[in-house]
């Protein structure tokens, strides 16, 4: 059957390499090496790696002379696309993604056609400008600062750290926004969620800002925004799934060996002590840096998760955490979580008895504010570990995007209908920082039944707040 005419395979885009180099580190012909700080994958042969990051150098330097101050960001060419981000001075970052291909069989040898046109820039530019981030939530000291404390220990940072989270699964239009997922919540028990956030830092004096999660969605921080959206973007994407579990066998099953005079909880830390019950224990945690721009505070990253409920409590770095503190946190911070997590869980399958069982909707949609960051995507199904998946054409996703692309070119309010394939309309809206990108899948439908569609879908998810009629 593999060798019958017609059969296509459609192969989806990979990462090939992701490597950074400083064209200041070797100068000299014969140095080409000294300037390659990271190449992944690490296997390939020394030549081809000099030869892939001279590539890179004399493309940056030739387009310098068409743009001296817009450095290139992307090259097209058949079989791949290479990105470039320039973080710092003299450091590249560089992607290179291989075209997604449409294998076809003829007289029984498989051709492959590589689709050319269907990366977007923007999309697989911002996921490297995130990795620059994140790298710098994780680590002090910029690339260049490492240069003077020697090339070989900004090595070794950057191979454990990229080693650990560079995985490029299927990258779309929520990658540019990078936002962050709001649990929907009624006051009463948002008060409960202020008030134990307020018992806890009261009672743990020396933690400075705490975020609080529910179901992977963000209901409180305390940190700067932009600090909060790469935090949030590693819980969700890296340390969560990591932890997958089965969430709660039953409520008389404690998950762990219950202390003597301990209330019974289902807490547990993420990050940190492995086991509170062994005095050599290690109570060490994650390191991030926030507010790089201006005072660059340290802190440790303390994750600790009841239930479906997770809540992050920073602390200053300069108070290295003890296995007591952690005790005191642990008998506090379980119980009161426990019941919390019910709570809100109780709260939530209340809220969605009223509000009925949802059929399947004829539309799809994705949500996003600048001004908060919140986001919101009825398209992406739940991500499995690392993963966020479309459910919908990868056609349909690309028109997303390149209307994503024509909004920020312009600073006005406008709207965008564009009728897709068989019976799919995808209709983009922007308003006062907000944007909203819908799909509907609806027969004979003509486009002033298509604006009234949209116009229910805003009166009915987003109380009216883009009044751009």
């Amino acid at each position: 059957a593999a060798g019958a005419a017609g059969q296509e395979k459609q192969l989806a885009p990979t990462l090939l390499s992701f490597f950074i180099y400083n064209p200041k580190l070797g100068p000299k012909e014969g140095e080409e090496e000294k300037k390659i700080l990271f190449y992944h994958p690490n296997e390939v042969e020394k030549n081809e790696k000099i030869r892939n990051v001279g590539l890179c150098e004399a493309i940056v330097q030739f387009t310098r002379t068409f743009s001296p101050t817009k450095p290139a960001k992307s090259l097209h060419t058949q079989k791949n696309r290479q990105f470039f981000h320039e973080p710092e001075e003299n450091f590249w970052m560089v992607m290179v993604v291989r075209n997604p291909i449409i294998e076809k069989h003829k007289d029984g040898k498989p051709v492959y056609e590589y689709q050319e046109e269907e990366l977007l820039d923007k999309v697989y530019s911002s996921v490297l400008q995130q990795c620059y981030s994140m790298y710098k939530l994780f680590n002090e000291k910029k690339l260049k600062a490492m240069e003077d404390g020697g090339v070989k220990v900004l090595k070794e940072r950057l191979e454990k750290f990229f080693h650990r989270t560079l995985h490029l699964q299927s990258c779309d239009l929520l990658d540019v926004f990078c936002g962050i997922s709001f649990f929907p919540l009624d006051k009463m028990t948002y008060l409960k969620i202020q008030s134990f956030i307020n018992r806890m830092e009261e009672s743990l004096n020396i933690v400075k800002y705490t975020a609080f999660l529910y179901n992977d969605q963000l209901i409180w921080s305390g940190l700067e925004q932009d600090d909060m959206r790469i935090l949030y973007k590693y819980l969700t994407t890296s340390l969560f799934p990591r932890h997958m579990e089965p969430e709660l066998a039953g409520r008389d099953s404690p998950i762990r060996a219950e202390m003597p005079g301990n209330l019974q909880h289902y807490g547990r830390f993420l990050t940190g002590p492995l086991n509170l019950n062994d005095p050599e224990t290690k109570c060490r945690f994650p390191k991030i840096f926030v507010n790089t721009d201006d005072t660059y505070e340290e802190l440790h990253l303390i994750v600790y998760k009841a239930m479906s409920a997770a809540v992050c409590f920073m602390i200053d770095a300069s108070i290295p955490p003890t296995l007591e503190f952690c005790r005191k946190l642990d008998s506090i911070v379980g119980p009161q979580l426990t019941v919390l997590a019910s709570d809100i869980c109780e709260q939530y399958n209340i809220n969605k008895r009223i509000s009925g069982a949802e059929k399947e909707p004829q539309f799809k949609f994705i949500y996003f504010n600048h001004m908060n960051l919140a986001e919101k995507s009825t398209i992406h199904m739940r991500k499995t570990p690392s993963v966020s998946l479309a459910s919908v054409h990868p056609d349909l996703m690309k028109i997303l995007g390149d209307i994503n692309s024509d909004f920020s070119r312009v600073d006005e309010d406008e709207e965008i209908i564009v009728k897709a394939m068989s019976d799919y309309w995808v209709v983009g809206k922007k308003s006062d920082q907000r944007e909203l990108y819908v799909i509907l899948n609806q027969k004979n439908v003509n486009l002033i039944e298509v604006n009234e569609e949209v116009k229910k879908l805003c009166a009915t998810q987003f109380n009216n707040i883009f009044f751009l009629d």
